[in-house]
């Protein structure tokens, strides 16, 4: 019991709530009514109080813009298309579906439909008549908010417009009375949340924005203005239409937004317009998200401007094949494209239509108003209106529509649509609660909105333009979309034109979806203007040419100058330019890197054969010395020229030519670190054994001049300790610089189109660290071929380490210039040193060598003691002969010396270094001990017998 008082006194509440909105609303209709003085008396306008009344058991509501929204007057002339033709669709379509037994059996469908101007607060000012009927039955009270004529609305078709569709939905919800809209196409309205009631039987505006869009792009379009209305048709068609062309990289030049809702704008205001959108000269595509009043009004501004044909439009379907945008501004509106919902004609309509006059269609009281327009004539007992008071000429009532001037609303398919869509619900909804018994039953006295609503959306019907109708889950309909153009056929006749159409998300040329639309050129049909067919380029900037970058201006995506890239430059976005890394260079397309083929000196290039070929050769011969010394090791010559350091010089030499096939090898750790190492080396034995010859001769020659004590250190085996510890230093020099430095192979640039492999020592002056010591050791052996240039004559050996050291310093001082200017061609500077090193063993494989060899191989007859013994031609001596003789009867008495004799050979040496004293003296008493001995009268001559007889004893000669 007090459950049912408290829902008592709510649902009282609630009346009260309610009936004060209504008088507020009521009381607002009032007081907005406009009394026009005319030139044939007073009247009231808008007429509040006209509607269509058609009976019927089932009575639905119905939204139509029968006039246009007027500023100062409400409501403004008749809409002729959009207004009336839609009105009159939706009761022919009424007439129909009573007339089909298997729609509604038993039962009338009538319809309450009232006028909105176009307006959303009329709008909702007149849906409060369609709720009046619902107060009386909240809770199932016996509540009358006016009388018992009232009837109870379980559904409403319309409005047109969506902000005045969103006003009537806010409504309508409260009493869960569905709403099904025709023309509204504001994205909003898709919210289940914010309207659940509402449906409509027309596409989102989603789709249709993604339409535009995709026009757009075929155009190939890159920069265009957008022209919206003050409405939320328009704000929300432009915010998605922003988004998506955000998404499809496509810069809006500049927005523009129409006044609607807060006003009706002046013709200076859209002079403002146009001018602005002229300021932008480079967008010549323009996109207009607007109602055919409005549009109607800015092409008139475009025409006093004098802008007609400069610019080209993308309509939305608000105007687009609309005549109310169109007539008076053909030349202006020439060339649009505009997208329009894929609405067939309504089978038989037409014929209805022109058979209408205002004596066989009295149902319809704004057809008269209709007709006096279309005729400019005052019908006989009509009522005055604003727009036909100016008539003088009263209507026979004899004129008739004439299919030739007859231009019908291309959309009307969607109003059929929404009345049969009710009446298909309502068919279901009875079959399933009534039995089939025909008429109403009690089940379904009242209707239940909410249920009613359920059935709406699951309906599926062929309508009467033979198209199939189905709901989206949301409530909206399918996205279909006609593509229209607006041209001239022929010159001065203009028609709307399909072009294409938009399914789903993409174009086609036939509604069937079987020739998708990827460019302009498919589009055959579209045409600008008589006299240039082609749509205009809308682009801030032209494309940049392969390998130029953009540089954007003012921050627009879309603007921007060009700038070309540098020869190593690429493009990894569009915007910038990009060094490539050190070692590539840019693609063809610029659009990456690509490494730089590596270069490194090969066995197969021709310097490299050379090179190779020349160090073989001194191998070879190497080799042929080495051997020949070995053959010959216990001859005269071969002991006269020092075996022991012979031999190590002849290993440096090899070293010498080996290396350069460790040069002309691929970089690697490996050969890196064997050259770092070996070159050093290599030439540090070389110089090593000939500094220590050289010491020798001038310790000796020094030594014979100031005394007669036998210099220390000169035996064979002390001169190979001093050649391994002058090695010894270069070795340590040589790990020294591998731990410091690891060698490893690294890529050189030498510039920026250069890419080679090489060690990474061979960059700079780093080989140097191994070319220091065995350089030193070049200079101090040339020091001391200098010092004992005034040997006597006879001293061959001295003559030919100071010319092998004379040559090779030239060399030398040849290799380090070319060393250092061929930085930029590591493979030159490679080759140059390997070149320069067997060069460098060459001079002394032939200087130290070549003589011996001859005397050994082509003169063994002098490879004997007496021949070195000899003395040179021109140069006789009278100690001579005594010389001789003693050699003779003491030296070689049986062939060779007695080797008992060797004990003496102390005391020889120290005769022999009495005699390099400046006295010159000569005892007699060991002669027999000196027979190797050659002076002159005036001591100006010593043999190389004499230092061999110092520092070996009488059994090895050194030559």
């Amino acid at each position: 019991m007090i459950l049912k008082m408290e829902l008592s006194l709510v649902l009282i509440f609630h009346f009260v709530i309610i009936t004060k909105c209504l008088k507020t609303l009521s009381s607002f209709g009032k007081e907005s009514q406009l009394t026009v003085v005319g030139a044939h008396g007073n009247y009231s306008w808008p007429v509040r109080d006209k509607a269509v009344r058609v009976g019927g058991d089932i009575v639905l509501g119905a939204l139509h813009m029968v006039h246009e929204r007027s500023e100062d007057k409400i409501c403004g002339p008749i809409m002729p298309q959009g207004g009336v033709q839609a009105l009159e669709t939706m009761l022919y379509t009424l007439d129909i579906i009573n007339a089909d037994k298997r729609l509604l059996p038993g039962i009338d469908l009538g319809v309450l439909a009232k006028d909105d101007c176009d307006r959303d607060i009329y709008g909702l000012e007149q849906a409060v008549d369609f709720i009046r009927g619902s107060i009386a039955n909240i809770g199932g009270s016996a509540y009358k908010c006016h009388d018992e004529s009232d009837p109870v609305i379980p559904g409403v078709i319309g409005a047109p417009s969506s902000v005045t569709s969103i006003q009537v939905a806010n409504l309508l919800k409260l009493f869960k009375i569905p709403q099904v809209s025709f023309f509204s196409t504001s994205t909003v309205l898709s919210s289940r949340d914010r309207y659940p009631f509402f449906l409509r039987t027309i596409p989102s505006d989603v789709h249709q924005a993604q339409a535009m869009v995709e026009l757009v792009r075929v155009l190939g379009w890159t920069y265009v203005s957008v022209v919206y209305e003050e409405s939320s048709y328009g704000m929300q068609g432009f915010n998605e239409l922003e988004k998506l062309l955000k998404a499809g990289e496509i810069c809006i030049a500049a927005t523009e937004k129409l006044i609607k809702d807060s006003g009706v704008a002046g013709q200076a205001t859209y002079d403002k317009t146009v001018e602005r959108l002229l300021d932008k000269s480079n967008a010549r595509g323009v996109i207009v998200f607007g109602s055919d009043q409005e549009v109607g009004e800015l092409m008139q501004a475009v025409r006093r401007k004098n802008a007609s044909g400069w610019f080209s439009w993308i309509g939305s379907d608000g105007w687009g094949g609309r005549s109310l945008a169109v007539n008076g501004n053909e030349m202006e509106v020439e060339g649009s494209v505009t997208v329009q919902p894929l609405a067939f004609e309504v089978r038989g309509f037409k014929e209805y239509f022109l058979n209408l006059t205002p004596q066989n269609n009295r149902r319809n009281p704004w057809f008269v108003e209709f007709w006096e327009q279309q005729f400019k004539c005052k019908y006989p007992g009509s009522s005055w209106t604003p727009y036909n008071d100016g008539f003088n000429v009263n209507c026979s009532g004899n004129e008739r529509l004439s299919s030739e001037e007859f231009e019908m609303e291309a959309q009307l398919q969607f109003v059929s649509d929404a009345i049969m869509s009710f009446a298909q619900a309502l068919t279901n909804m009875h079959a399933d609660f009534c039995e089939g018994r025909p008429g109403l039953c009690d089940a379904m006295v009242p209707i239940d909105g909410k249920l009613l609503k359920e059935y709406l959306v699951k309906v599926n019907f062929t309508g009467l333009s033979g198209q199939e109708f189905v709901f989206l889950p949301n409530g909206d309909a399918l996205a279909r979309y006609r593509i229209l153009n607006y041209r001239q056929v022929e010159k001065g006749r203009f028609e709307w034109k399909t072009i294409g159409f938009f399914l789903g998300k993409h174009l086609f040329l036939d509604s069937q979806s079987s020739k998708r639309i990827y460019n302009m050129n498919q589009m055959v049909d579209m045409k600008f203007r008589w006299d240039e067919p082609k749509h205009p380029e809308s682009v801030c900037s032209r494309p940049c040419r392969k390998g130029e970058a953009h540089h954007m201006i003012d921050g627009s995506a879309c603007c921007w100058t060009c700038s070309p890239c540098h020869l190593f430059q690429y493009l990894p976005t569009k915007y910038a330019c990009v060094d490539c890394p050190s070692g590539t260079i840019p693609s063809f397309d610029r659009q990456s890197c690509m490494e730089i083929p590596i270069i490194y000196l090969r066995y197969t290039d021709a310097i490299a054969l050379v090179a190779m070929a020349f160090a073989s050769i001194g191998i070879i011969a190497t080799a042929i010395v080495m051997v020949v010394f070995v053959i010959y090791n216990d001859t005269p010559v071969v002991k006269a020229s020092g075996r022991e350091l012979s031999f190590v010089l002849l290993l440096g030499i090899f070293m010498c030519y080996a290396m350069t096939f460790i040069l002309v090898s691929k970089p690697h750790e490996i050969t890196c670190g064997a050259q770092k190492y070996c070159i050093g080396l290599s030439f540090s034995i070389v110089y090593s054994a000939i500094l220590t010859k050289t010491n020798r001769i001038a310790r000796i020659f020094r030594a014979g001049k100031k005394t007669s004590k036998r210099p220390r250190f000169i035996s064979p085996r002390s001169q190979l300790f001093i050649c391994g510890a002058f090695v010894a230093v270069q070795n340590a020099v040589g790990i020294v610089w591998l731990l410091l430095r690891p060698p490893r192979a690294v890529a050189y640039h030498a510039d920026r189109d250069d890419h080679q492999l090489v060690c990474n020592d061979a960059v700079g002056a780093w080989y140097m660290v191994g070319f220091t010591y065995p350089i030193v050791l070049v200079i101090i052996c040339t020091f001391y071929a200098f010092v004992t240039r005034n040997i006597p004559e006879a001293f061959n050996e001295s003559k030919y380490i100071g010319f092998t050291m004379y040559t090779t310093c030239i060399i030398w001082l040849a290799f380090v210039s070319i060393y250092f200017s061929t930085e930029h061609n590591i493979q030159i500077r490679i080759a140059t040193m390997s070149f320069s090193i067997s060069l460098s063993a060459t001079v002394g494989l032939i200087c130290m060598f070549a003589t011996k060899l001859y005397i050994i191989i082509l003169h063994p007859e002098r490879n004997v003691r007496q021949s070195l013994l000899a003395a040179k031609p021109g140069m006789p001596s009278p100690k001579l002969n005594n010389c001789y003789y003693s050699i003779n009867s003491t030296c070689h008495s049986n062939g060779r010396q007695d080797t008992a004799q060797s004990a003496q050979s102390e005391d020889g040496d120290m005769e022999m270094v009495n005699r390099l004293r400046p006295s010159s003296s000569f005892s007699s008493s060991i002669s027999r001990s000196t027979c190797a001995t050659q002076t002159l009268t005036y001591g100006s001559s010593i043999s190389t017998q004499t230092l061999d007889a110092i520092s070996r004893g009488p059994d090895d000669v050194q030559l």
